[in-house]
């Protein structure tokens, strides 16, 4: 690959990281509260989802990580348009954090799938089951720390949360089996394709 080409590459990729950022962000305008812990339903996480099915791990890592870091800075990135600099200070840190291990362990998971639809699906699907296990994880621990609930109130505060987010994961791999079966080689797989010259096994 030439010094043009990976440059343009290069650029393709930031592109792509800014662009799934600012989607994770705008989604984070849609809210609904629930329970009393304060910790409301929110889309955002579907954005996440969306980024590391199709981005992969460093991609859709990397889009997640810039989505928190702008909030730091005063823009109003989180639930409701709060920097997450003022939401780290609330009881939905641990979710905060969740989303960025959450995004880059999405993106490993989605790496491996097939390119057969059927098999890609079921990998997608379990790549979002695993990524709102960690979020649900993080987010306990971050309830009993500034809420000071045991660990039994603190996931029973998740409950609520199950039904939409199975939805959520249901659409993000429908959308994004739809994006990846229109560019098949958007996301990197960590398998390379076997070159014409290559010996077969």
């Amino acid at each position: 690959m030439s010094t043009t080409e990976t440059t343009k590459f290069k650029a393709v990729d930031l592109a792509y990281i800014a662009v799934f950022a600012a989607l994770i962000i705008v989604l984070g305008g849609v809210q609904f509260p629930v329970g009393v812990s304060g910790v409301p339903i929110v889309l955002q996480n579907m954005g996440i989802l969306l980024a590391s099915l199709i981005l992969g791990f460093w991609r859709g890592g990397l889009a997640t990580t810039l989505f928190i870091a702008v909030g730091f800075v005063g823009v109003p990135n989180m639930a409701g348009w709060k920097p997450a600099a003022a939401a780290v200070a609330g009881p939905t840190v641990g979710y905060i954090v969740g989303y960025v291990i959450a995004a880059f362990v999405i993106g490993l998971i989605a790496q491996y799938a097939p390119r057969n639809l059927n098999a890609r699906a079921a990998v997608f699907f379990l790549a979002g089951i695993v990524g709102v296990i960690i979020q649900y994880l993080c987010g306990t621990v971050g309830l009993m720390v500034r809420l000071d609930y045991n660990l039994g109130t603190a996931l029973a505060t998740n409950t609520p949360f199950i039904p939409g987010d199975l939805i959520k994961i249901v659409l993000a791999v429908a959308i994004a089996l739809a994006v990846t079966k229109a560019v098949p080689d958007l996301l990197p797989t960590l398998r390379k394709p076997q070159s014409a010259d290559s010996p077969k096994a």
